[in-house]
């Protein structure tokens, strides 16, 4: 059993996650397919997790590396808002993924992340898997339909949205990525919107 917990925790998954970043939020959203080689095993998978009030972190690639690492960061950071009376920021949540990351870079964790939080502005970030990292000014996108998603917010995005355009732009590259890629799918898009007030989830077709 042990084996067979082992093999399927280091099976990558395909997926599509996406950020955005406006002046006044962030949104990070996810397709919910999960696959296992050729097959899809869960239609409503959760790929986008809370890890503060105002910090979020989508991922992609293998869930059980993952996994384990949402588990880091929400302790950590619970850890750090106790012992200090405050709230971490993105960056510092940011780096602390990275960080573990790279120390682990010679048997990596098999996963990416987009990083979007607001704790008085909005902050959006990508991660790698052996820690490097960077700021995204508008956008991004991680997982095996990125490329499709990507010449949708190419194309459209612009510099001063209300968030129903954001959402509705958001969709648009997600599901762009679903009519394309394979392993992209699942029932919802989930979406998750941070700004000054906390964190949003809601789900779209």
């Amino acid at each position: 059993m042990g084996g067979q917990e082992s093999k399927y925790a280091t099976l990558k998954s395909g997926t599509t996650v996406v950020g955005l970043r406006t002046n006044d939020f962030v949104i990070v959203a996810s397709d919910q397919q999960s696959t296992l080689g050729y097959m899809a095993i869960e239609l409503e998978t959760q790929k986008v997790f809370p890890i503060t009030k105002q910090i979020v972190f989508g991922l992609a690639g293998a869930q059980g590396d993952a996994a384990q690492m949402i588990r880091i960061l929400k302790m950590q950071s619970s850890l750090y808002e106790n012992e200090r009376n405050k709230k971490i920021n993105v960056k510092a949540l940011t780096t602390l993924a990275a960080n573990i990351f790279n120390a682990n870079r010679y048997y990596p964790y098999e996963a990416f992340f987009v990083v979007g939080g607001y704790i008085n502005f909005p902050e959006l970030f990508a991660v790698d898997p052996i820690g490097g990292f960077g700021e995204q000014k508008k956008f991004t996108s991680i997982g095996s339909g990125s490329p499709f998603a990507m010449g949708v917010l190419d194309t459209k995005y612009k510099e001063k949205m209300t968030k129903e355009e954001a959402i509705n732009l958001v969709c648009e590259a997600i599901r762009a990525s679903k009519k394309r890629d394979i392993n992209t799918g699942g029932e919802k898009i989930d979406l998750y919107i941070v700004d000054k007030k906390g964190i949003e989830n809601i789900k779209k077709d």
